[in-house]
């Protein structure tokens, strides 16, 4: 990987980083009326994945969309607009935080809990019959693996060597409840994929660079006609299933446990690294860049117009 790549790759890492602590400083003032699903602590397998795909490749985001929507080149200002329930917003301000929608970076987010999974294969499906290059890449989390249509769309994608990367984040909870009350001890999900024909690996989703290297040779194989891969990134939130807020006080994950991936904290794995290529990073002026551009985009959110009335029965129905 080129050192500038590297650079790249935090300085993306730390804007979303200090995007979604800003969202959480400003979501109790109750002016963004959507939930919000921060991806505080999970920003490597964001940026690590869309920055192994070009424009034109689709990303299916789930109902944690913020990080997924700004790696993959998604404007701020109209995210935090969508937020806001601004026109501006890239859903004209009816979508929120969950319905991050923007056609021009080939982004879709469907927060029901596994509907990314069947979607990017169709999607994959249609890249197959028009003849065209571009691969699918739905994320989703370790409930969805529990879903009927997960082995479905396994099958079919398997069995049309379709081009599709299954991007499944493994932050081992869901809401309040561990893999343990949910799935049989020592469950292998590899092995399972396996079966169904597919190839997957689990990767450490807190190594930027592991994430970003497993991408790519999965991409790379989708292209040139090899079939789906499933990317296994064990990752874990930092906050709340839902809300701005750090709900450890509520006893359903060890305190331990969260010590311990904190202490992973992928942007301070990559800052490392920075510092050990001896890579020029200039730290005081990213973050002030970072600040003036987040500064402005809230104020730019918080000032724009709300939709019109007469605009609320449009967009309901593909054209």
């Amino acid at each position: 990987m080129k050192t500038e790549m590297i650079k790249e790759i935090y300085y993306d890492m730390l804007r979303i980083r200090m995007i979604e602590e800003k969202i959480a400083e400003l979501y109790p003032e109750q002016e963004m009326r959507c939930p919000v699903h921060l991806s505080i602590g999970q920003e490597a397998v964001a940026v690590g994945v869309c920055k192994a795909l070009e424009q034109n490749d689709y990303v299916l985001s789930s109902h944690r969309s913020h990080a997924h929507y700004l790696a993959k080149g998604g404007d701020l200002k109209k995210m935090l607009c969508e937020l806001y329930g601004r026109d501006a917003g890239c859903c004209a301000g009816k979508g929120g935080s969950m319905h991050l929608v923007d056609h021009n970076i080939g982004f879709y987010a469907v927060p029901i809990v596994g509907s990314t999974i069947p979607i990017g294969v169709g999607v994959a499906l249609g890249f197959v019959m028009q003849g065209k290059s571009q691969v699918a890449v739905p994320f989703f989390g370790d409930a969805a693996t529990e879903e009927g249509v997960f082995h479905e769309s396994l099958n079919f994608a398997a069995l049309k060597k379709l081009p599709v990367i299954f991007a499944y984040e493994n932050n081992f909870y869901s809401v309040y409840s561990p893999l343990s009350v949910r799935q049989p001890e020592n469950r292998n999900l590899i092995k399972i994929v396996n079966g169904h024909g597919i190839e997957g690996r689990r990767c450490d989703g807190n190594n930027v660079l592991d994430v970003y290297k497993e991408t790519q040779d999965a991409v790379e194989k989708a292209r040139q006609g090899g079939g789906p891969t499933l990317l296994e990134f064990t990752t874990y939130r930092w906050r709340e299933h839902c809300g701005p807020n750090y709900d450890d006080h509520l006893g359903y994950r060890p305190e331990n446990e969260f010590k311990k991936w904190k202490a992973r904290d992928p942007i301070k794995r990559i800052a490392r690294k920075i510092k050990e290529y001896k890579l020029e990073f200039n730290m005081e002026e990213a973050v002030g860049k970072i600040k003036v551009d987040i500064d402005d985009a809230f104020m730019f959110a918080k000032n724009a117009p709300y939709p019109d009335e007469s605009s609320l029965y449009q967009h309901l129905y593909a054209t």
